[in-house]
């Protein structure tokens, strides 16, 4: 498209769209003109119907033409293993229904996420010990280096890559929640202190554990709440917002709200 001097992609978000594809395939059948191309546009995308002619304004070359329908095709076909994979994928999770319905109970949709747990892990958790060992099978934890006679860091395990790659892309997902919960809570307070990817593996590691404890009761997944923290650290906010705010010149005297009542 570049070569024919079709700008497509410099105002359309994507390309393969219905909008798009409408447009690529008008093109290939023939459609050179551009009023008739951009009128194709629909949505939001028609608010640009003026930035889609000039865009549109190429020179597709009958080879060119048939390099885009061959890649067309190409991606039709990728497209249809995918869904036909998905579909088998669905398929083969009927026998554990009540596990995926437990899974879903989580703050974050999994759907393939859901499949990767089950085949890389299944559901009878009676195989690993605790969730430790299920954590340092799936190398979510930190890997054991002590040197005279002191823990130091050091990297995590390598374990099982591709359970590892599902449980950090699904905390990424955590971290971005609107809606705030336990796990979004734990990601905001360690990225703070530690960086963003220490705190998306801190994520992964216990959605792990969370998952082995759903799995292992068959119960529903109950959130502990975006304060948690704050709620187990109620002495600590307290002795630092007073010790700031002594700081800044002010005398401070904390007092219950059952004691001004």
């Amino acid at each position: 498209m570049e070569t024919a001097n079709l700008k497509l992609a410099s105002v359309a978000s994507d390309v393969l769209g219905k909008s798009g594809r409408d447009m690529l395939d008008a093109l290939i059948a023939g459609q050179r003109d551009t009023q008739v191309l951009a009128e194709l546009a629909r949505g939001r995308l028609r608010a640009k119907i003026p930035d889609l002619r000039l865009a549109l304004d190429g020179r597709l070359q009958p080879h060119q033409s048939f390099l885009l329908q061959q890649i067309l095709a190409h991606i039709d076909f990728l497209d249809e293993s995918i869904e036909q994979l998905e579909g088998e994928i669905q398929q083969r999770l009927v026998p554990f229904k009540e596990e995926v319905s437990v899974l879903e109970s989580l703050p974050v949709v999994l759907q393939v996420g859901a499949a990767v747990v089950i085949a890389e892990i299944g559901t009878d958790m009676s195989r690993f010990p605790s969730a430790k060992h299920l954590a340092s099978w799936a190398g979510v934890c930190p890997g054991n280096k002590v040197s005279g006679g002191k823990r130091r860091s050091s990297k995590t395990t390598k374990g099982n890559r591709y359970l590892r790659s599902v449980l950090c892309q699904l905390a990424w997902v955590i971290a971005r929640l609107k809606e705030p919960n336990y796990l979004t809570a734990q990601y905001h307070r360690i990225a703070r202190r530690r960086g963003k990817k220490r705190a998306i593996l801190a994520v992964a590691h216990s959605l792990l554990v969370i998952i082995y404890h759903l799995l292992r009761d068959k119960k529903p997944y109950r959130d502990l709440g975006a304060d948690f923290f704050d709620r187990r650290d109620v002495g600590r906010i307290q002795r630092q917002a007073v010790a700031r705010l002594e700081q800044l010149g002010f005398q401070v005297s904390l007092a219950s709200k059952q004691e001004v009542a």
